[in-house]
């Protein structure tokens, strides 16, 4: 069995001065802790996996394709393969739980 906690992968996201921690990867699923403060922008580009994005705190618009919803704790979005995404209009420091399948290179 695999354990994690969430305050733990913050910890660890931080000494690596970094936006995204990787903290498990399995032959058909990763999965990590992206992170973006209130105002920051979201840079990434289209993924070459399945997506699932689950909010674990914060507040943000997000954009996939051409539709655009608002995410807070509890959301949960699906971004197909190839798809653009993004989080924009940060309002409150965003922590998410994001999972790939297959798994992240």
């Amino acid at each position: 069995m695999k354990e994690f906690r969430l305050d733990r992968l913050e910890a660890e996201r931080l000494a690596h001065n970094g936006a995204y921690l990787r903290f498990l990867r399995e032959r058909n699923i990763s999965i990590g802790l992206y992170a973006l403060d209130a105002g920051q922008q979201d840079t990434q580009r289209p993924q070459r996996q399945d997506v699932v994005n689950f909010v674990v705190s914060g507040r943000a618009s997000m954009t996939v394709g051409g539709e655009t919803t608002t995410v807070a704790r509890g959301s949960v979005v699906y971004v197909p393969a190839g798809a653009p995404a993004r989080f924009h209009h940060i309002s409150e420091d965003l922590r998410v739980m994001v999972i790939f399948s297959p798994p992240e290179g």
